[in-house]
Parts: C-alpha cells; structure tokens; sequence
C-alpha cells in the first residue's frame, strides 16, 4: 500500500464513497454464472462515474459498460478499464443486449438522474435487475406494470459509511482507484465554479491553499 497525498483522496470522501456503496450493495447481481458473464452500465462518466467505473473493475469480475455525451469523458472510461463506451441516442439498449446475449444489464447506476438517462437505464436493464440512481438531475422515472423490467428493483443511494470509507481508502492506496483532479488555487474558485456550470470540468476540482 502507498500513502496518499492530501489533494488526490479528498474527493473520495463523497465521489468515491457514493458509487462504492451504491456498487457494493448490488455486489451480489454482479458475479458471473455458468452462462453469462455480469454486466454493469454506468451512467455519466464525471465526477461519480468516473470512479464508479473503477469500482465495478476492482471489486468485481463484472463487465463494464460506460455511457456519456461527451467523447473526452469516453476516452477517460475506457482509460479506466471500461470495456464498452457508448454515447445516449437510439440504439444504446440494442448494444447493451447484444453485449448480454439478450439478458440486459445486471445492474445500471445512473450517475445523472435526469429524464433520460432514467429511460435509459430502464431500458437496458434486465428482469431481475437493480437500478440505483445516484445523479441528482431531477428526472423522473415512469412507473407502471410495463415500464420497466420486471421485478427491477429501482433505489436511491446518498453517500455511504465510515467503514465503507476505509474501503474506499484502502483500494486507492493500493492503486485500484484514481481520481481524475483538476486542480484551483484560492485565487480562482470562480474560475472552477464557471468551469463546473459549462460542463467543461474532467473530474473532481480540488481547491488548495
């Protein structure tokens, strides 16, 4: 194990935190059967979702599949070991079931949370599947006998617990997690404010002194 410097891990106490937890409690759908290896969508591959894609590498033998509009954050996502990167639009599910032999996602965290990427994830999802929304985009998911697979089992998650925490650390001092950090001085929270607003931030921003 290595020490951590103080800027790196700081955004583990809630970007890393969050995800591990909402991982951690699906652990169970993600490990392989005799005929199907696990799958995982993640959702937004930003702050939370760029470590929720290593989470899923490093805890588990599960199969990566990561989502986002941006081209930088899918090079990021695949930089990070994930196995399939895709851009939202018509056909995204259609690469989802093919990648599963027609079974669907085992388990989709949406670390956006708005009206679509909501009807993304229950569409690629399987029978039997959980959808964890951790993103608070304030979307809305539809609920109705046949909106969504059946017996998926939908939850929000908000952080996670101390010893959760010390998980977390352990994996990033063994070198199983690394935050993507764009650092700002004091002099330019403003400019890191700004950069957040525009959605031009990779990472997690990390004020220092």
């Amino acid at each position: 194990m290595t020490a951590l410097d103080p800027v790196s891990p700081a955004p583990l106490t809630d970007a890393g935190l969050t995800p591990y937890h909402a991982v951690r409690r699906s652990w169970s759908k993600l490990t392989a059967t005799a005929t199907a290896t696990a799958t995982a969508v993640i959702i937004g591959v930003g702050g939370l979702g760029h470590l929720a894609v290593q989470v899923v590498k490093a805890t588990t033998a599960a199969k990566v599949v990561a989502v986002d509009t941006r081209p930088e954050a899918l090079e990021l996502a695949r930089r990070l070991g994930a196995d399939v990167t895709l851009r939202p639009g018509d056909g995204v599910a259609e690469v989802v079931r093919d990648e599963t032999r027609g079974r669907g996602a085992d388990v989709v965290v949406d670390c956006v949370g708005n009206d679509e990427t909501l009807a993304l994830a229950a569409s690629v999802a399987r029978v039997l599947g959980d959808l964890t929304i951790v993103g608070l985009g304030g979307g809305r998911l539809p609920v109705s006998f046949f909106a969504m697979p059946f017996e998926l089992s939908v939850q929000t998650t908000y952080w996670g617990s101390r010893p959760e925490l010390v998980e977390v650390l352990a994996l990033a001092s063994r070198g199983s997690l690394h935050t993507e950090v764009t650092r700002f001085s004091l002099d330019d929270v403003a400019q890191a404010y700004r950069r957040l607003e525009e959605g031009t931030l990779t990472g997690r921003a990390v004020v220092t002194p």
